[in-house]
This record gives structure tokens, C-alpha cells and sequence, in this order.
């Protein structure tokens, strides 16, 4: 049983993906901030009409007095909204503010649904409409400005349409259980669109997500690009005076050309998607990989990485020494290093490339007459043959 409605809940209301989380956060908080200032100026008006239609038959704390405190939780929701655009929108105060929100809001739909339903008894049956359509009108609306807020939205309707729907659809008159029926199918329909729209939010955020990762994402070797490593070394150097070094590795394959001059592009590439395998392998999760073009690449260590004080240039050199083997033909390539630190070798990212860059022609020019970067002749023949 337990398994079924666990299966129905994922199907209704899927969780958010984790590679969208974040933002979907932030975007939900951004929507409240703005909705829930509606929300609470429509509660607001409504409230001096409901006190007037309350039950006369009613203590006037009742009568008066929930609605006197719904308009008092409105208007403090207010200056609190207005507070809150002020200050910077954080990943942790965005989820604050959506829990704190989706809370307040089903505490304040239950309370007036105690209200509604306390007046729907003391009162006449000819007034039992107008609460009913009190509750409707307030519970729908309410729920399409939470509609950001998908499991408060929905919980807002439960709590103002069922128990005014019961007591409507257990009345016998026909004049309220076709009104009845018509607010349950209004609402069904309103839950739907809530879901469809969170949906289409996902999606979304999901294709911006794809977006965002193809245009930092080099297309052959699916590394990340030149992009991708401007933007993160803008990062980390927004971070100031004080925040920890970090290192910037660029590398440059040697004899690369000649090889793919020989044997072709496609045979080319293969190699390229090969040594971007084999520096992935190196670094891992502790820095990120970069193809700058051609048989440019690029490492950056970022600050707490457990690469940050190894010999990182010894290490991706030794990775390439061993031969790729690319359609059967065994193809030996190395590579030039230069590596830069941050602040000592370079205070922004213009002078950081600079300072990598001499390093790694110094390195090409010094050990260019020592390497040997083409196939075996044997090797060349058994690929012709």
C-alpha cells in the first residue's frame, strides 16, 4: 500500500531534479515575493465584507475577531515582503522564505475555514451561500497566487474546498450541490494547471540547463570550454584579497599536427577525446578540464583542491606518455606545461594567462628536440596495409 502511494506521489508530484535544484529554488522565491503581495492585498480587502456578513448570532470575537487578525497577518506579510525585496536573494533565505510562506499560508487558510464553517451553522440557510462563495473565491485565488509553491497551493484548496463542499453537497438542497459540484470541478481543474505549470517550470530550467552546459561544454571531447574556465576564474577572483591561491595549468600537444595531417580529422579527434580521457583521469573532481581549441587544453585547481600543492605538470605529463592506440596503430604524443599561481604569478586572469603561457613556451622550446611524437614506422605500414 504504502509502496502504491509512494509510486502515485511520484507521478503526481515528481521531485524537483537535482541538477535544477538550486535555481528552481531561487525562481520559486522570486515568483512569492511577488504573488504573495497580491495574495495578502486581495485578503486584505475581502475581510471587512466577511466580518459585516458574519452571523449576527455570533460572539463578536468570532464575528470580528478572525477577521481582525487575517488583516492584521496581512498586513504584516506586507511590510515584511517589502523588507524583504530590499536584501539579496541567497540560496538559504529563498528556501526559508518559500517554507515560511507555504506554513503561514495553510495556518491562515485554516483559520478561516474554522470561520467560514462556525458561521455556515449559526446562520439561516439562505445565508449558507454566501460563505460558500466566500471560501471559494478566497481558497482559489489564494491557491493561484501560491501556485509557485505547489504542495501549499494544493493544500490550500484541500483545506477551503473540501470541508465547504461537504457540508454543501450534505444539505440536500439541489441549488447548493450544483454549486457544490461546480466548485470541485473548478478546483480539480485549478490543481491541474498548478501541476502543468510547475511542470513546464521544470522543463524549463531543465533546457536552460542544457543550454548553459552546451555553451560550456566543448562538442568533441565534452570537456568544459575556454568559456567555462574565463567565467570560473571570474569567480574565484571576485572572492578578493582574501580568498586562497589557486592554479592555472595550461597544456599544448606536442606533434599533434603532424599526426593529424598523416592520418586524418576523424583519426585526429580520436586522439584529442583520448588525452582529454586521460587528464580527466589525473584531476578527477578536484579541478576542472578545459579544451581551448584545437590541442589546447587547460587546467584549473580552485582553492581546497587536493591537487592544489602537488606537481600537477609531472603528473598530466606521465599521463600521456603511454601510446594512444587508435585504429590499431599505436600513436605516441606529449606535451609542453606551463603553470601560473594565483596572486604571485599573476594578479587577474589577463596576467595569470600571460605568465602560463611564457612557461609553456619555454617548456616547448626547451624540450622540442627531445620527443619523438609519431608512430612506430611498422605501425604507420600495418594502418596503410
Amino acid at each position: 500500500m504504502r509502496e502504491m502511494l509512494d509510486n502515485l506521489r511520484m507521478r503526481v508530484m515528481p521531485p524537483i531534479p537535482e541538477a535544477i535544484r538550486d535555481q528552481f529554488t531561487l525562481l520559486r522565491a522570486r515568483r512569492v515575493e511577488t504573488q504573495t503581495s497580491v495574495m495578502y492585498v486581495m485578503l486584505l480587502l475581502t475581510t471587512p465584507t466577511a466580518a459585516w456578513a458574519g452571523s449576527a448570532d455570533l460572539n463578536w470575537a468570532i464575528r470580528y475577531g478572525m477577521p481582525a487578525l487575517l488583516a492584521v497577518l496581512c498586513v504584516l506579510g506586507l511590510a515584511e515582503n517589502a523588507i524583504s525585496r530590499r536584501r539579496p536573494l541567497g540560496l538559504r533565505r529563498a528556501q526559508l522564505m518559500v517554507d515560511k510562506t507555504a506554513s503561514v499560508s495553510g495556518w491562515v487558510g485554516v483559520m478561516c475555514r474554522i470561520w467560514a464553517v462556525i458561521n455556515w451553522f449559526a446562520s439561516p440557510p439562505e445565508a449558507h451561500a454566501a460563505f460558500a462563495m466566500i471560501i471559494a473565491m478566497g481558497s482559489l485565488a489564494t491557491a493561484y497566487c501560491l501556485s509557485a509553491i505547489r504542495f501549499a497551493a494544493i493544500l490550500n484548496l484541500v483545506i477551503g474546498v473540501v470541508p465547504i463542499s461537504v457540508l454543501m453537497l450534505l444539505s440536500g438542497r439541489p441549488a447548493e450541490v450544483a454549486a457544490a459540484t461546480s466548485l470541485v470541478l473548478a478546483t480539480l481543474i485549478l490543481v491541474r494547471f498548478i501541476l502543468q505549470g510547475h511542470a513546464l517550470l521544470v522543463e524549463m530550467l531543465q533546457l536552460q540547463h542544457q543550454t548553459r552546459d552546451l555553451a560550456h561544454t566543448d562538442p568533441l571531447t565534452g570537456l568544459a570550454n575556454r568559456r567555462a574556465l574565463d567565467e570560473r576564474i571570474a569567480y574565484l577572483l571576485a572572492k578578493g584579497e582574501g580568498a586562497l591561491p589557486f592554479t592555472l595549468v595550461l597544456l599544448d600537444l606536442d606533434g599533434f599536427k603532424p599526426v593529424n595531417d598523416r592520418y586524418g580529422h576523424a583519426f585526429g579527434d580520436r586522439l584529442l577525446c583520448g588525452v582529454a580521457d586521460r587528464l580527466r583521469e589525473v584531476v578527477g573532481d578536484d579541478g576542472l578540464v578545459v579544451r581551448q581549441g584545437g590541442d589546447e587544453f587547460a587546467v584549473l585547481i580552485p582553492p581546497g583542491s587536493r591537487l592544489i600543492d602537488t606537481a600537477l605538470a609531472k603528473r598530466l605529463l606521465i599521463a600521456l606518455v603511454r601510446p594512444h592506440t587508435i585504429e590499431e596503430v599505436p600513436v605516441f604524443v606529449g606535451a609542453s606545461v606551463g603553470e601560473a599561481r594565483w596572486p604571485a604569478d599573476g594578479r587577474d586572469a589577463e596576467a595569470l594567462f600571460d605568465f602560463a603561457d611564457r612557461m609553456l613556451y619555454q617548456a616547448k622550446a626547451e624540450t622540442r628536440s627531445e620527443r619523438g611524437f609519431y608512430p612506430p614506422p611498422e605501425a604507420a605500414s600495418a594502418r596503410r596495409g
